[in-house]
């Protein structure tokens, strides 16, 4: 939401002709943790910016910030660096309005810098999303040594396989409104009933399993 309101990594948004404040966004406050925000030793953040994904990993104790992006090793451009200096910026504020400390006091909170970590990402042109969301539960931040984090990268048919297993959940969660209405008009999905068999771990489906129109 912030980023659509300073879509190049303005301080001063061009829509609203302010500098970004968490109070400026209601609707999501109710979902920041102030706890977590401020006794986690790392916090996780994903990005998406011009249909890309990318994940922020933010180290509390030291002040440090890493990106982790499944297709580029180094910003890929200068208007990427000036985005990823306001989300640094974002982050700071949120951290900050949940009763922690900066990760950078005065104007050099707007100075924050972010190292990108060499890591084995994508194959496709449309799979951030997945490895953001695998990292998220795999990454173990201990493990980034000189700026690298080695591991063993999955096949293609893997991800896949973690698309439609994503694309599962959100369908079956209780918190999707449409889910019921979904599954009712779906001519692939015939269900008496919301159900949560497509995540059992002993049905097993991939791409090739759905058709899209």
């Amino acid at each position: 939401m912030a980023l659509s309101d300073h879509p190049k990594g303005e301080f001063v948004s061009p829509k609203t002709e302010k500098e970004f404040r968490v109070e400026a966004y209601p609707s999501f406050i109710p979902f920041i943790d102030r706890k977590k925000l401020t006794s986690h030793p790392y916090i996780f953040a994903p990005v998406c910016h011009m249909g890309h994904w990318w994940l922020w990993l933010i180290n509390t104790t030291k002040q440090k910030c890493h990106i982790l992006d499944p297709l580029h090793k180094r910003a890929p451009s200068d208007k990427r660096k000036q985005v990823n200096k306001f989300t640094g910026y974002v982050f700071s504020r949120l951290i900050t309005y949940a009763g922690g400390e900066p990760l950078q006091k005065g104007e050099n909170e707007k100075k924050i810098k972010s190292s990108y970590v060499k890591i084995s990402g994508q194959k496709t042109s449309y799979d951030c999303a997945i490895y953001v969301m695998k990292w998220m539960e795999l990454i173990e931040p201990e493990n980034i040594k000189k700026g690298k984090y080695e591991w063993d990268n999955w096949p293609q048919e893997e991800v896949d396989h973690y698309r439609v297993e994503y694309a599962s959940r959100i369908l079956l969660s209780e918190m999707n409104k449409e889910r019921d209405r979904a599954i009712r008009e779906s001519s692939a999905i015939r269900l008496s009933k919301p159900s949560s068999v497509l995540l059992s771990p002993f049905c097993q489906i991939d791409s090739a399993d759905i058709e899209t129109a």
